[in-house]
């Protein structure tokens, strides 16, 4: 897996390219700005950016910018965005395009090596992985007339749990059901949301930003 990194903080930077390397992957960049990062994604064509959303020169959204400007050169280019906090506006705008291969997660996700490098995988094949903290928050500031205040409380939950990226496999795990229980669960959800589409996958990340509307 090819890997360009976007960090402002040099060990955090360091760190990342250490553990990715450690792991099998090939660091392309380890870059600490915008300018530099939008010529490492357009040159080297990477596997999966993982971008830091505060970069210089402005330290405000200037690493989210960058990557969806990529994003809109090279269409899917795989993004993952690390930031401190929960910003709302900026995970929706990440999945705003519907194309897949997006992800959001807190930086202290880093420490569960495991759970970083799950999500770094789900991204780099189309999937659409969100912080549990995001999602939660996300579904804290829900509009009155918003069609998931019509799910019942078991498929918020499901729906929660395909919003940070898992498979229907891996959510019967989560909630101790079957894989066929979770089935009837999304086909409800996509129904209740007015999502009428054949195709599975795009009907997920159609539900995952409903989720991200409220």
């Amino acid at each position: 897996m090819r890997v360009v990194i976007a960090e402002d903080l040099f060990l955090l930077r360091e760190g990342l390219s250490r553990l990715l390397t450690a792991h099998g992957c090939e660091i392309t960049a380890a870059v600490d700005n915008g300018e530099d990062l939008l010529r490492a994604l357009l040159d080297q064509r990477p596997d999966v950016a993982v971008v830091d959303v505060r970069l210089p020169p402005t330290f405000t959204d200037e690493g989210l910018r960058t990557a969806l400007e990529a994003r809109r050169q090279i269409p899917g280019l795989p993004v993952l965005v690390l930031s401190q906090y929960v910003e709302q506006l900026y995970a929706r705008e990440l999945v705003a395009d519907q194309s897949g291969g997006v992800g959001y997660l807190l930086k202290d996700r880093v420490a569960d090596v495991d759970s970083f490098l799950t999500a770094l995988e789900d991204v780099v094949s189309g999937g659409t992985v969100l912080d549990p903290q995001v999602v939660a928050q996300l579904f804290a500031r829900r509009r009155a007339d918003d069609p998931v205040r019509r799910l019942t409380p078991r498929e918020r939950e499901v729906l929660g749990l395909i919003a940070e990226g898992h498979s229907n496999t891996a959510i019967a795990r989560a909630l101790v059901v079957t894989p066929g229980a979770v089935e009837k669960h999304t086909q409800h959800i996509f129904a209740k949301l007015g999502l009428t589409q054949d195709e599975d996958q795009h009907r997920r990340v159609m539900a995952t930003l409903a989720y991200l509307r409220g």
